[in-house]
């Protein structure tokens, strides 16, 4: 365990970026972190480093990812209607299967290093979950957990079940990578184009779908404001804008 933990996040909101530089972005601050702690490996504990966490918000041109246990055949549309629907497709390093990312989306990367917070995966999935959960409630909307399927969900159990939020998370020397996609102005219809997170009988939906009205960009950038807060809340940390 770091005896030197370091709770503050830098944030960077990054705005539109297509996905493959927002991903070497990612693995750039990743390196940078493993090799500071690698570093401190060979030096006394008062002489370590501290480690820096990140958070990155970012929305993504139309792109499909698909993680390194996920299946191609989730992937419904072939090279020629990726092209009509101007959309990429992408494998990545996560885990979990495929999903898409596009504009109207809040997709956040956290690059944290756990051993400033916790050595748990699962339970820094559940955070993350948490955060979304916390966040959507002020919509007047219940955001739940469905079991063995990570993200977060509306009406679990029901026929109608359907998600509103996609995760995926890859991590390495308990410093993490990836995160999560919110639907909140989503075009849902690229959706139709895959098996998303592979499964079948699960629909997806968006905040604007769900209260029935698009979000302005004031009331987009309200929204990031409160997963910032409750993300700081959740994690017990501090934002630090960059």
């Amino acid at each position: 365990m770091n005896t030197n933990q370091n709770k503050a996040v830098e944030f960077e909101d990054l705005g539109i970026k297509e996905y493959q530089p927002a991903w070497d972005y990612q693995e750039q601050l990743m390196k940078n972190i493993i090799d500071t702690k690698i570093k401190n490996r060979d030096l006394p504990a008062e002489q370590h480093s501290i480690t820096p966490n990140h958070l990155l918000f970012v929305e993504h041109p139309h792109v499909y990812t698909l993680g390194k246990s996920g299946h191609e055949e989730n992937m419904l549309a072939g090279i020629d209607k990726l092209k009509e629907i101007e959309a990429t497709f992408v494998k990545v390093n996560r885990g979990g299967d495929i999903t898409y990312h596009g504009y109207g989306q809040v997709v956040g990367y956290p690059i944290l290093d756990l051993e400033n917070f916790f050595t748990d995966i699962h339970l820094y999935m559940r955070n993350l979950e948490e955060v979304i959960i916390r966040t959507i409630a002020e919509y007047g909307i219940k955001g739940e957990r469905s079991p063995g399927e990570t993200g977060v969900w509306l009406d679990v159990g029901k026929p109608y079940a359907r998600k509103m939020c996609a995760m995926g998370v890859k991590a390495s020397r308990w410093v993490t990578l990836h995160g999560f996609a919110l639907n909140v102005n989503t075009d849902m219809r690229y959706f139709e184009y895959i098996i998303p997170c592979g499964i079948k009988d699960k629909q997806v939906t968006s905040l604007k779908r769900e209260l029935e009205r698009e979000l302005t960009p004031e009331e987009m950038e309200e929204l990031k404001a409160k997963i910032r807060k409750h993300f700081a809340d959740v994690f017990q940390s501090e934002l630090i804008y960059k």
